[in-house]
């Protein structure tokens, strides 16, 4: 039993090593303008995030959310992904979940609410890959939701939503 236990540990942590080392990476570049999406639409009944360009569908994804899905987030450490009209204000290379695109939660309407009720709303909502050292999970992160209220897809697909989203793109988080 001693000899699996340590078997599992090695491999864990040769799997965890490898992925470690991804922190120092790159991001891909930006697409060209032209290419680029106008409008991030996230379904979280569907679990799904589709970038569109000019009315279409450009790529779509199939995500995770916060731990607690059902209804608009509240509050900090709630873990319900919010809903309503939001952009990408900021992209961070250097995420603990490989990259991440935060949404620009909480907007006014979202702190006006949590004042009133004299909680904090919570912050730094992300589209964001797995979690470093975990990333050879892959698509098994969508057995369940996992997050504190982001977004989550595998880290192939966030290096590709990476390519086609810039800061200011509108994002709709829909039931």
């Amino acid at each position: 039993m001693r000899r699996l236990a340590l078997v599992i540990v090695v491999l864990f942590s040769s799997f965890v090593a490898f992925d470690l080392s991804k922190i120092s990476r790159n991001a891909p570049p930006l697409v060209d303008r032209s290419e680029r999406a106008d409008l991030i639409i996230i379904r979280k009944s569907e679990r799904s995030l589709k970038l569109i360009r000019k009315n279409t569908e450009i790529r779509s994804y199939t995500v995770s959310l916060g731990r607690n899905p059902s209804g608009h987030k509240q509050q900090e450490g709630d873990k319900k992904t919010p809903e309503g009209r939001y952009f990408i204000d900021f992209r961070n290379q250097r995420s603990a979940y490989h990259l991440a695109l935060r949404i620009s939660y909480p907007n006014a309407v979202d702190s006006a609410v949590a004042a009133a009720r004299h909680v904090p709303p919570g912050s730094d909502i992300m589209i964001h890959g797995i979690r470093n050292g975990l990333g050879f999970l892959g698509g098994l992160h969508r057995l369940l939701d996992w997050t504190n209220g982001c977004v989550a897809v595998t880290n192939t697909e966030i290096e590709d939503l990476w390519k086609f989203v810039d800061i200011g793109t509108p994002v709709e988080i829909r039931p």
